[in-house]
Protein backbone atom coordinates (compact mmCIF):
# COMPACT_ATOMS: atom_id res chain seq x y z
CA UNK A 1 0.00 0.00 0.00
CA UNK A 2 2.75 2.20 -0.05
CA UNK A 3 2.44 5.48 -1.33
CA UNK A 4 -1.15 4.98 -3.00
CA UNK A 5 -4.78 5.72 -2.62
CA UNK A 6 -6.44 2.78 -0.68
CA UNK A 7 -9.41 0.66 -2.04
CA UNK A 8 -11.42 -1.61 -1.10
CA UNK A 9 -9.33 -4.23 -2.35
CA UNK A 10 -6.38 -3.44 -0.44
CA UNK A 11 -9.18 -3.40 2.91
CA UNK A 12 -10.43 -6.61 1.68
CA UNK A 13 -6.82 -7.81 2.08
CA UNK A 14 -6.77 -7.47 5.81
CA UNK A 15 -10.13 -8.32 7.26
CA UNK A 16 -10.11 -12.15 6.30
CA UNK A 17 -13.67 -13.93 7.09
CA UNK A 18 -13.25 -14.72 10.49
CA UNK A 19 -12.58 -18.88 11.28
CA UNK A 20 -16.10 -20.28 12.53
CA UNK A 21 -14.27 -21.38 15.82
CA UNK A 22 -13.04 -17.40 16.46
CA UNK A 23 -13.19 -16.77 20.27
CA UNK A 24 -13.74 -13.41 21.99
CA UNK A 25 -10.44 -13.06 23.52
CA UNK A 26 -9.12 -13.59 19.55
CA UNK A 27 -10.45 -10.54 18.60
CA UNK A 28 -8.50 -8.46 21.19
CA UNK A 29 -9.27 -7.35 25.20
CA UNK A 30 -9.45 -3.69 24.73
CA UNK A 31 -9.05 -0.51 27.25
CA UNK A 32 -10.35 2.45 26.48
CA UNK A 33 -9.81 5.71 28.87
CA UNK A 34 -11.80 8.47 27.60
CA UNK A 35 -15.11 10.34 28.23
CA UNK A 36 -15.06 13.21 31.30
CA UNK A 37 -18.12 15.30 32.86
CA UNK A 38 -18.77 17.75 30.15
CA UNK A 39 -18.38 14.98 26.89
CA UNK A 40 -19.64 11.86 28.14
CA UNK A 41 -20.89 11.22 24.73
CA UNK A 42 -16.98 10.61 22.96
CA UNK A 43 -16.57 7.53 25.51
CA UNK A 44 -19.76 5.92 24.34
CA UNK A 45 -19.31 6.84 20.56
CA UNK A 46 -15.53 5.02 20.30
CA UNK A 47 -16.76 2.53 22.17
CA UNK A 48 -19.67 1.59 20.08
CA UNK A 49 -17.58 2.09 17.07
CA UNK A 50 -15.06 -0.14 18.61
CA UNK A 51 -17.05 -3.34 19.33
CA UNK A 52 -19.62 -2.66 15.79
CA UNK A 53 -15.50 -3.00 14.10
CA UNK A 54 -15.69 -6.76 15.86
CA UNK A 55 -13.54 -5.91 18.82
CA UNK A 56 -13.77 -9.10 21.28
CA UNK A 57 -14.13 -7.58 24.61
CA UNK A 58 -13.42 -3.60 26.01
CA UNK A 59 -13.21 -2.67 29.41
CA UNK A 60 -14.21 1.66 29.33
CA UNK A 61 -12.26 3.88 32.19
CA UNK A 62 -13.84 7.21 33.08
CA UNK A 63 -14.31 9.30 35.46
CA UNK A 64 -17.66 8.53 37.68
CA UNK A 65 -20.13 11.66 35.91
CA UNK A 66 -19.60 10.05 33.04
CA UNK A 67 -20.70 6.74 33.74
CA UNK A 68 -24.18 7.23 32.75
CA UNK A 69 -23.46 8.21 29.44
CA UNK A 70 -21.92 4.46 28.68
CA UNK A 71 -25.71 2.63 30.57
CA UNK A 72 -26.96 2.36 26.97
CA UNK A 73 -23.51 -0.13 25.36
CA UNK A 74 -24.28 -3.19 28.04
CA UNK A 75 -21.62 -5.19 25.98
CA UNK A 76 -19.14 -2.56 27.28
CA UNK A 77 -17.32 -3.39 31.16
CA UNK A 78 -17.85 0.14 33.21
CA UNK A 79 -15.09 1.04 35.25
CA UNK A 80 -15.68 4.41 36.85
CA UNK A 81 -13.06 6.44 38.80
CA UNK A 82 -13.76 7.33 42.37
CA UNK A 83 -13.65 11.20 41.55
CA UNK A 84 -14.81 13.67 39.37
CA UNK A 85 -12.51 13.56 37.09
CA UNK A 86 -9.16 12.30 36.12
CA UNK A 87 -7.08 13.42 38.96
CA UNK A 88 -8.30 9.88 40.69
CA UNK A 89 -7.21 7.85 38.32
CA UNK A 90 -4.53 6.36 40.24
CA UNK A 91 -1.42 4.17 38.91
CA UNK A 92 -2.95 1.14 41.58
CA UNK A 93 -6.32 1.70 39.88
CA UNK A 94 -5.18 1.61 36.52
CA UNK A 95 -2.81 -0.39 36.04
CA UNK A 96 -4.21 -3.74 36.23
CA UNK A 97 -6.73 -3.21 33.77
CA UNK A 98 -3.52 -1.67 31.26
CA UNK A 99 -1.73 -4.97 32.16
CA UNK A 100 -4.92 -7.17 30.96
CA UNK A 101 -5.49 -5.02 27.92
CA UNK A 102 -4.15 -6.35 24.42
CA UNK A 103 -5.20 -2.81 23.17
CA UNK A 104 -5.62 0.38 24.43
CA UNK A 105 -7.22 3.61 23.61
CA UNK A 106 -6.96 7.24 25.15
CA UNK A 107 -8.08 10.63 24.67
CA UNK A 108 -11.74 11.03 23.46
CA UNK A 109 -14.05 12.90 25.42
CA UNK A 110 -11.17 13.26 28.54
CA UNK A 111 -10.71 16.78 28.99
CA UNK A 112 -7.38 18.73 28.89
CA UNK A 113 -6.42 18.87 33.01
CA UNK A 114 -2.94 18.38 33.66
CA UNK A 115 -3.59 14.72 35.13
CA UNK A 116 -4.48 13.33 31.91
CA UNK A 117 -0.87 13.62 31.23
CA UNK A 118 0.23 10.93 33.79
CA UNK A 119 -2.37 9.10 32.58
CA UNK A 120 -0.93 8.93 29.33
CA UNK A 121 1.79 8.04 30.19
CA UNK A 122 1.28 5.00 31.98
CA UNK A 123 -0.53 3.81 29.11
CA UNK A 124 2.41 4.62 26.74
CA UNK A 125 4.84 2.77 29.08
CA UNK A 126 3.64 -0.18 28.62
CA UNK A 127 4.26 -0.61 25.42
CA UNK A 128 0.97 -2.23 23.92
CA UNK A 129 -0.87 -1.59 20.56
CA UNK A 130 -2.78 1.87 21.42
CA UNK A 131 -4.36 4.58 19.95
CA UNK A 132 -4.37 8.30 21.15
CA UNK A 133 -6.83 10.77 19.80
CA UNK A 134 -8.34 13.84 20.64
CA UNK A 135 -7.44 15.02 24.47
CA UNK A 136 -4.67 12.47 24.63
CA UNK A 137 -2.74 13.71 21.80
CA UNK A 138 -3.20 16.99 23.66
CA UNK A 139 -1.88 15.77 26.41
CA UNK A 140 1.19 14.51 23.97
CA UNK A 141 1.50 18.06 22.78
CA UNK A 142 2.96 18.66 26.22
CA UNK A 143 4.99 16.06 26.26
CA UNK A 144 8.78 17.69 25.17
CA UNK A 145 10.49 14.53 24.10
CA UNK A 146 7.83 12.46 22.16
CA UNK A 147 10.15 9.94 20.67
CA UNK A 148 10.79 8.66 24.64
CA UNK A 149 7.32 7.95 24.96
CA UNK A 150 5.73 7.12 21.65
CA UNK A 151 6.70 3.11 20.66
CA UNK A 152 6.21 1.63 17.06
CA UNK A 153 2.78 -0.01 18.34
CA UNK A 154 1.74 3.53 18.78
CA UNK A 155 -1.05 4.78 16.84
CA UNK A 156 -1.92 8.74 16.31
CA UNK A 157 -4.74 10.04 14.90
CA UNK A 158 -4.75 14.21 14.92
CA UNK A 159 -6.59 16.41 12.35
CA UNK A 160 -4.80 19.68 11.24
CA UNK A 161 -4.91 21.61 14.14
CA UNK A 162 -3.73 19.04 16.53
CA UNK A 163 -0.48 17.92 14.86
CA UNK A 164 -0.13 21.79 14.56
CA UNK A 165 -0.19 21.73 18.03
CA UNK A 166 1.84 18.65 18.26
CA UNK A 167 4.90 20.00 15.77
CA UNK A 168 5.05 23.59 16.91
CA UNK A 169 3.68 24.97 13.68
CA UNK A 170 0.59 26.68 11.95
CA UNK A 171 -2.28 24.81 10.58
CA UNK A 172 -1.46 26.51 6.82
CA UNK A 173 1.90 25.02 7.35
CA UNK A 174 0.19 21.53 8.10
CA UNK A 175 -2.08 21.69 5.44
CA UNK A 176 0.33 23.16 2.43
CA UNK A 177 2.40 19.66 3.44
CA UNK A 178 0.60 17.20 4.71
CA UNK A 179 2.15 14.27 3.39
CA UNK A 180 5.77 15.58 4.55
CA UNK A 181 5.12 16.29 7.88
CA UNK A 182 2.89 13.03 8.49
CA UNK A 183 5.83 11.06 7.58
CA UNK A 184 8.71 12.90 9.05
CA UNK A 185 6.75 12.58 12.26
CA UNK A 186 6.25 9.26 12.06
CA UNK A 187 9.74 8.43 11.68
CA UNK A 188 11.16 10.93 14.04
CA UNK A 189 8.39 9.88 16.50
CA UNK A 190 8.84 5.83 15.83
CA UNK A 191 4.99 5.30 15.68
CA UNK A 192 2.46 5.71 12.72
CA UNK A 193 0.67 9.08 12.26
CA UNK A 194 -2.74 8.92 10.56
CA UNK A 195 -2.96 12.67 9.81
CA UNK A 196 -6.76 13.46 9.07
CA UNK A 197 -8.09 15.74 6.58
CA UNK A 198 -10.34 15.39 3.11
CA UNK A 199 -7.56 13.15 2.19
CA UNK A 200 -5.84 11.93 4.75
CA UNK A 201 -2.55 10.30 5.25
CA UNK A 202 -1.03 7.61 6.88
CA UNK A 203 2.58 7.25 7.53
CA UNK A 204 4.48 4.67 9.13
CA UNK A 205 8.21 4.93 11.16
CA UNK A 206 9.60 2.56 8.42
CA UNK A 207 8.48 5.20 5.39
CA UNK A 208 5.32 3.33 4.27
CA UNK A 209 2.53 5.85 3.74
CA UNK A 210 -0.84 5.54 1.95
CA UNK A 211 -3.22 8.08 1.24
CA UNK A 212 -7.30 7.70 1.96
CA UNK A 213 -10.09 9.60 0.56
CA UNK A 214 -13.01 8.03 0.87
CA UNK A 215 -15.50 10.37 2.76
CA UNK A 216 -17.75 13.15 2.52
CA UNK A 217 -17.96 16.85 3.97
CA UNK A 218 -20.60 14.99 6.54
CA UNK A 219 -17.92 14.05 8.69
CA UNK A 220 -16.61 17.07 9.54
CA UNK A 221 -18.53 17.50 12.91
CA UNK A 222 -18.12 16.31 16.46
CA UNK A 223 -17.89 12.59 17.05
CA UNK A 224 -16.31 11.63 13.91
CA UNK A 225 -12.97 11.04 15.38
CA UNK A 226 -14.28 9.79 18.29
CA UNK A 227 -15.82 6.71 16.01
CA UNK A 228 -12.15 6.62 14.09
CA UNK A 229 -10.36 5.92 17.36
CA UNK A 230 -12.85 3.46 17.99
CA UNK A 231 -12.27 1.40 14.75
CA UNK A 232 -8.73 1.68 15.07
CA UNK A 233 -8.96 0.20 18.43
CA UNK A 234 -10.64 -2.80 17.53
CA UNK A 235 -8.09 -3.27 14.23
CA UNK A 236 -5.81 -3.37 16.98
CA UNK A 237 -7.11 -5.80 19.28
CA UNK A 238 -7.63 -8.03 16.06
CA UNK A 239 -4.02 -8.26 15.74
CA UNK A 240 -3.58 -6.11 12.55
CA UNK A 241 -0.43 -4.35 12.63
CA UNK A 242 -0.31 -0.33 13.46
CA UNK A 243 0.23 1.08 10.07
CA UNK A 244 -2.61 -1.32 8.20
CA UNK A 245 -5.05 -0.95 11.47
CA UNK A 246 -4.60 2.90 10.48
CA UNK A 247 -5.27 2.45 6.73
CA UNK A 248 -8.37 -0.01 7.76
CA UNK A 249 -9.81 2.63 9.93
CA UNK A 250 -9.51 5.08 8.16
CA UNK A 251 -11.09 3.30 5.27
CA UNK A 252 -13.84 1.95 6.76
CA UNK A 253 -14.97 5.50 8.16
CA UNK A 254 -15.01 7.50 5.07
CA UNK A 255 -16.51 4.46 2.57
CA UNK A 256 -20.18 5.01 2.29
CA UNK A 257 -22.55 2.05 4.90
CA UNK A 258 -22.55 -0.14 2.40
CA UNK A 259 -19.27 -0.56 1.51
CA UNK A 260 -18.43 -0.29 5.11
CA UNK A 261 -21.14 -3.00 6.03
CA UNK A 262 -19.84 -5.29 3.12
CA UNK A 263 -16.00 -5.34 4.34
CA UNK A 264 -16.97 -5.82 8.18
CA UNK A 265 -19.43 -8.62 7.38
CA UNK A 266 -19.73 -10.55 10.82
CA UNK A 267 -17.48 -8.02 12.46
CA UNK A 268 -20.86 -5.96 12.89
CA UNK A 269 -23.19 -8.27 15.31
CA UNK A 270 -23.17 -7.32 18.88
CA UNK A 271 -24.44 -8.95 21.77
CA UNK A 272 -27.93 -7.25 21.64
CA UNK A 273 -27.96 -8.15 18.20
CA UNK A 274 -28.63 -11.39 18.97
CA UNK A 275 -30.80 -10.69 21.44
CA UNK A 276 -33.07 -8.97 19.63
CA UNK A 277 -33.35 -11.69 17.26
CA UNK A 278 -34.61 -14.12 19.48
CA UNK A 279 -38.10 -13.53 19.28
CA UNK A 280 -38.29 -13.18 15.62
CA UNK A 281 -35.96 -16.94 15.35
CA UNK A 282 -38.32 -18.69 18.06
CA UNK A 283 -41.31 -17.16 15.77
CA UNK A 284 -39.46 -18.19 12.68
CA UNK A 285 -38.69 -21.64 13.47
CA UNK A 286 -39.29 -23.40 16.73
CA UNK A 287 -42.80 -22.25 17.09
CA UNK A 288 -43.84 -22.47 13.45
CA UNK A 289 -46.67 -24.50 12.57
CA UNK A 290 -45.74 -28.16 11.11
Amino acid sequence: MEGHMLNKNDIAALLPPRRRESSKGENGHGLLLAGSADMPGAALMASTAALRAGLGTLKVICPRPAVSGLCALPEAMRVPLPGEGWASASDELIRPYIEAATCIGIGPGMGREAETDEVLRRVLSAEKPAVVDADGLFALSRVEDKRALLHEKAVLTPHFGEMARLCGCTISEVRENQEAIARSCAEEWGCTVLLKGARSVIAAPDGRFAWNETGNPGLAKGGSGDVLAGITLAMLGQKLPPFEAACVASYLLGASADAALDLLRERMLMARDVTEMIESTLQNSVYQPK
